[in-house]
């Protein structure tokens, strides 16, 4: 049940009201965006809530107990802070998001309707469509460490220790050509073998892309070539001339973590532990073992 202070409660009492609906999203760098369906823009809790036509929700429902509540929230994109490309580009993945019932005349009267996160976000031409988890399923995403051949670290995080500023693993170079949506030939990795960024990460530090990544699917070198295969295209165009910083990246293997990293000590997969073969191994003649504390007769 929701608590309304007394004087949204006066005002919801009153017959005549002046009410609309504010969202605020906070990206996980932090940025916050507001917007509102009244026909002005609005300020409350330091965010100013912009005008934008075309914003309608889905009604909310609640639900008893842990399951995940869902709501829709459609819109036009008519604000420069929120653009296809933004989305297209994952800077709203997963980001916080809170709806608001205000008194546009006077925005101290309002209540927090639903707080949660962005979910799948669906584009068409210039309009969006964008699904509002409630908090309740960040309990269904698994927690803890997980029992597997390959680790579960990430290559130069506090568990893996690998520092990926050295030189080693990290390079600078410049977009030579634009072979396609998600290939392009660099210079500045020309003392790296083949392969040594794949499933790194590399950036772009200048151009229409800068401050934006994107996860490396293969690095190859043809005819003196060295060619970047991105796993999915930019938001924007990529142009010759971009600057990029290409990260070195890992397959999960101990193999790789020895032979590329000397790093097994950080380890965090369980390369022994049995596996199917175990399982549905057949034990052999010969091959049994003997109870504890029991003598084999050798004859005389």
């Amino acid at each position: 049940m929701k608590q309304l202070d007394d004087a949204l409660t006066a005002h919801l009492q009153s017959g005549a009201t002046t009410l609309c609906w504010c969202w605020r999203l906070t990206r996980r760098d932090g940025t916050r965006l507001g917007f509102t369906d009244h026909d002005r823009d609005l300020f409350f809790d330091d965010t100013t809530f912009e005008a934008a036509s075309g914003f309608t929700a889905s009604e909310i429902r609640d639900q008893v107990g842990l399951s995940v509540d869902n709501l829709e929230v459609t819109g036009a994109l008519v604000s420069e802070r929120l653009s296809e490309i933004a989305l297209a580009s994952g800077d709203f993945d997963d980001a916080a998001i809170e709806i608001f019932r205000v008194n546009w005349q006077d925005t101290t009267q309002r209540v927090l309707m639903r707080a949660g996160s962005l979910g799948e976000v669906r584009r068409s031409g210039t309009a969006f469509s964008a699904e509002i988890r409630g908090l309740a399923h960040y309990l269904q995403q698994p927690k803890g460490r997980l029992f597997q051949y390959t680790c579960d670290a990430d290559l130069g995080d506090t568990r893996c220790g690998v520092d990926l500023t050295s030189p080693a693993y990290r390079a600078a170079g410049t977009v030579l050509a634009v072979t396609g949506t998600r290939r392009i030939v660099v210079d500045g990795l020309a003392d790296y073998d083949a392969g040594w960024f794949n499933r790194g990460v590399l950036a772009f530090t200048s151009g229409a892309n800068a401050s934006r990544a994107m996860e490396i699917k293969s690095h190859t070198i043809r005819a003196g070539m060295i060619e970047i295969e991105l796993w999915q295209p930019m938001g924007e165009t990529i142009a010759i001339g971009d600057t990029i910083i290409a990260t070195a990246g890992c397959d999960k293997r101990i193999e790789t973590c020895a032979a590329r990293f000397a790093n097994t000590a950080n380890y965090r997969g369980f390369p022994h532990m049995p596996g199917n073969d175990f399982v549905t191994a057949v034990a052999q003649p010969g091959n049994t073992p003997r109870p504890a504390g029991s003598t084999i007769d050798l004859g005389t």
